[in-house]
């Protein structure tokens, strides 16, 4: 960031809007056979929405400014209504007639895993000039948030040289003074390692799971607490550009690697009987490291707000239904002084 970033507050929360639909079903079925759905529940989705939404919910002091495009139809309705109720400012949030509101089907097996179908509608219409990022660094915001990368398909797209659009948006944040911060999504892609290589040299912050670690290094990961492969898939990160530190995260263990050293966080373990829905479990955990990070906290303090945060997710029903004020509460109440 620039000498003047430090006078900066906000977060500019831009990327992925989207509807989940959250179904709860007791079991995955076998191919053709029909499993009754025991619940429903509507919500907000998507990186940008469930990061705004959460740092809205955790009763931060800063500006949070929302940045995405919804459908023009009565699932971009929805969704507005969805924003305006989680306390969201939707000025900068565009329509568009021209593909639907995107959504996502979430099929959840309660205390175990979940399972997405997703419509991408018009989050592949999400592009340079809808973002506008001269005006989002004109409202003094600290922080640029961009999430999902490789499920923006406008952002995504791979140019000479093998620098992505989205590294160009980045690239303007970071001149602008802000902080950019990028979170990956456990999508399939023929494209998916050169899309994240593409854009690393202009992140300085970048989270992901141990699910998208092996698929953007092709580094073996062998399960959620394989510290030694979540080292070297991030070390992997560090030389293809990203300037400051990559928070690589999984159920089990957090691995922070800045300036070339790695710091291991063991999360306290969430009971099963207590785990309504993983849902947005990932976008908690950034949320509470970028609070961290905009309010100058130590790498301890971030990391304890973000493991919090995402166990606090893991007893909602959606993505953001289980955060609240507590949070921060609590944070305070760990610090020394």
């Amino acid at each position: 960031m620039s000498a003047g970033a430090a006078d900066r507050r906000g977060v500019a929360c831009v990327g992925n809007w989207l509807l989940d639909i959250v179904h709860d079903i007791p079991a995955w079925p076998q191919k053709s056979d029909l499993v009754r759905i025991s619940a429903q529940t509507s919500g907000l989705g998507g990186g940008a929405a469930n990061v705004a939404a959460d740092l809205v919910a955790m009763g931060v002091s800063y500006p949070v400014v929302p940045v995405g495009l919804v459908g023009a139809g009565g699932l971009g309705d929805e969704m507005l209504l969805l924003c305006e109720r989680a306390g969201l400012d939707v000025s900068r949030i565009g329509r568009t007639g021209a593909a639907a509101t995107s959504q996502t089907h979430v099929m959840n097996v309660p205390g175990d895993s979940r399972t997405f179908f997703y419509h991408s509608g018009v989050n592949d219409l999400l592009d340079p000039a809808r973002i506008d990022v001269a005006g989002l660094a004109a409202q003094g915001l600290r922080i640029f948030y961009l999430g999902y990368l490789n499920l923006l398909a406008a952002l995504d797209r791979i140019g000479p040289g093998g620098r992505t659009v989205a590294a160009d948006v980045l690239a303007e944040a970071r001149a602008q003074g802000m902080m950019t911060c990028v979170d990956l999504v456990s999508s399939q892609s023929e494209t998916y390692r050169e899309t994240v290589f593409g854009t690393l040299p202009e992140i300085d912050v970048l989270f992901l799971n141990e699910v998208e670690a092996v698929r953007a290094t092709g580094i073996g990961i062998s399960a959620a607490a394989d510290v030694d492969g979540m080292v070297r898939a991030a070390q992997a990160l560090v030389r293809g550009g990203v300037r400051r530190a990559v928070i690589l995260h999984s159920a089990e263990r957090s691995v922070w690697l800045e300036e070339g050293e790695a710091h291991v966080h063991v999360p306290e373990p969430v009971p099963a009987d207590q785990i309504i829905s993983p849902v947005g479990a990932g976008d908690a955990f950034a949320a509470g490291i970028i609070h961290g990070l905009h309010e100058g906290w130590s790498r301890e303090e971030c990391l304890a707000l973000a493991c919090n945060a995402a166990g606090a997710c893991l007893k909602g029903q959606t993505a953001t239904d289980g955060l609240g004020t507590f949070l921060l509460e609590e944070a305070r109440g760990r610090m020394p002084g």
